[in-house]
């Protein structure tokens, strides 16, 4: 079985591809390695990827129309897990023509590829900010999520939209994930997590926005894996367009308080904290009803925060190199070790 992973060298592609070569699976990854966050942590992913023999990997931009042509006519996929896309709910409100390149001018050339191929399956990353100011909780697929509340979001809705029309126009299987808060070793620095344990490591302030009233539903990233491979694996079958879209989370969301007491605990150093209001874009809370991922795939999400951040803060130790934290005179000497 030959997939195409598209963004393979970011944080959720990288360790699908790692999953699916576990598995015996031939992967063709692709990336452009954009500079939205540091380079080195991508070709560092990459670099645990490509001694494998069943894998390939290709520079290439989605809005390379012409390019994303050419990969679809020269390679034979199976499977397309399209995770490549412009990230990021606050970066959206300074460089919106990103997203539009990316999220749906890429997103248009991945559906392309996939009609002309009569690929058997795409999943394509939707995320849980479509949900938007959604006041019905836990969030349900059924929901409606016609009010983003960030061009991110919107980007979103619309790749949603755009392959429900594909998969209704040439019977193509498509199913689309929402993401709820991933999370995890190798994961994005600009990520809340990740600029928390940086700065608690180096005792700087972190942000707290809407003055710590928000929740999340954390989702760890082997969790997610697991997930997409059991979709993946089933492509939709319905008698109308063989398309469906499901909520991937943890569905029990953590107090942005609690989060952060987790990551004292376990590095034994307090944060400094820095309160701020609610950042334009932003939603006060997210929770991911996971009953239809469940009832489809018998998918369960098994990591708890406790133990999905001992592995971040553990991998994060190891990749920056640090051997001790600063001490803290609120902490005992024995805690900073």
């Amino acid at each position: 079985m030959r997939i195409l992973v598209t963004g393979a060298a970011g944080f959720i592609g990288y360790h699908l591809c790692q999953r699916l070569l576990q598995e015996g699976k031939h992967v063709y990854g692709i990336d452009n390695l954009n500079d939205y966050y540091d380079v080195k942590l991508k070709t560092a992913r990459l670099a645990q990827l490509i001694s494998h023999k069943n894998f390939q990997f290709h520079v290439q931009d989605l809005s390379d129309l012409p390019g994303i042509a050419k990969l679809f006519a020269e390679q034979s996929f199976d499977g397309v897990v399209h995770l490549a896309a412009q990230a990021g709910v606050r970066y959206s409100l300074e460089n919106p023509n990103a997203y539009v390149d990316s999220n749906l001018v890429g997103f248009m050339s991945i559906l392309e590829g996939c009609r002309q191929q009569s690929i058997a399956h795409l999943v394509f990353a939707s995320s849980s900010s479509v949900y938007g100011a959604n006041r019905n909780v836990p969030f349900s697929e059924g929901d409606n999520v016609d009010h983003p509340i960030s061009l991110y979001a919107a980007t979103k809705k619309a790749n949603e939209l755009m392959a429900h029309s594909y998969s209704h126009l040439y019977d193509l299987p498509i199913t689309g994930l929402r993401f709820f808060t991933v999370y995890g070793p190798w994961g994005r620095p600009d990520m809340a997590y990740y600029k928390f344990v940086e700065a608690i490591s180096t005792q700087t302030p972190i942000h707290i926005y809407n003055h710590g009233q928000m929740e999340r539903d954390f989702t760890y990233i082997d969790d997610v894996i697991e997930g997409i491979v059991r979709v993946l694996h089933r492509p939709p079958q319905s008698e109308g367009p063989p398309y469906k879209i499901y909520n991937i989370g943890n569905h029990t969301p953590i107090n942005l308080l609690r989060f952060i007491e987790v990551i004292e605990a376990e590095m034994g150093i307090p944060a400094i904290k820095k309160w701020l209001p609610m950042q334009p874009g932003d939603v006060p809370s997210t929770f991911a009803d996971v009953s239809a991922l469940t009832r489809d795939t018998g998918f369960q999400p098994q990591t708890s925060i406790e133990e999905g951040m001992r592995s971040f803060i553990q991998w994060y130790r190891s990749y920056h190199g640090i051997q001790s934290y600063p001490c803290s005179e609120l902490w005992s000497q024995s805690r900073c070790a």
